[in-house]
């Protein structure tokens, strides 16, 4: 899997743990920069945990199913990307928690990271270097879930649907790239 790739499926992950983020910022009275490495660090850290989890399952699976592999990685993209569109396009809004405590932000780690567990289990199918994708997609959601706090203590909601929209996309077209390479290949 090239670069580009992985950094898209990384920006494509991380935007549920953004949109979290940027409600945490919102929520939050006063912004101090601990705030975003909280939530970099615990939103980072289990998008890297999850997909390290998915791939492990994926291998021990792999020998039965590589027959139709690039139809499970198409599948189980498509299903992701088209539940963010979905959430982005709710009209629910969720109440924001100002809470950084670790159980309030363990919770929202795991359910940010879902996904990400399904998408290990897909690059286990595609021979992917684990290693360097779990440090890339964690850096990345990292990053991304820092600044999103930053962000919604100065922008507040407004950004959040786009971003799961974005996300969402993302990882369909991403899904089509990889059932489009193997048809062809």
């Amino acid at each position: 899997m090239d670069m580009i790739t992985l950094f898209l499926i990384a920006v494509g992950l991380s935007m549920d743990a953004f949109a979290v983020s940027v409600c945490k910022g919102l929520a939050t009275p006063k912004y101090k920069f601990k705030y975003s490495l909280i939530c970099g660090a615990w939103f980072g850290g289990f998008q890297a945990l999850m997909p390290t989890l998915g791939y492990l399952l994926g291998v021990n699976f792999k020998s039965y199913i590589t027959a139709f592999d690039h139809w499970i990685a198409f599948i189980l993209l498509a299903i992701i990307g088209f539940n963010m569109i979905k959430e982005s396009l709710s009209d629910d809004e969720e109440g924001a928690d100002p809470s950084f405590a670790p159980k309030t932000m363990l919770v929202l780690a795991v359910a940010t990271a879902i996904d990400a567990l399904a998408v290990g289990v897909t690059f286990a199918f595609l021979d992917v270097n684990i290693v360097e994708a779990v440090i890339f997609i964690g850096m990345c959601t990292f990053i991304i879930s820092a600044a999103g706090v930053k962000i919604g203590s100065v922008f507040g909601t407004k950004y959040k649907s786009k971003a799961e929209l974005a996300g969402g996309i993302i990882l369909i077209i991403l899904g089509i790239k990889i059932l489009i390479e193997h048809l062809m290949g």
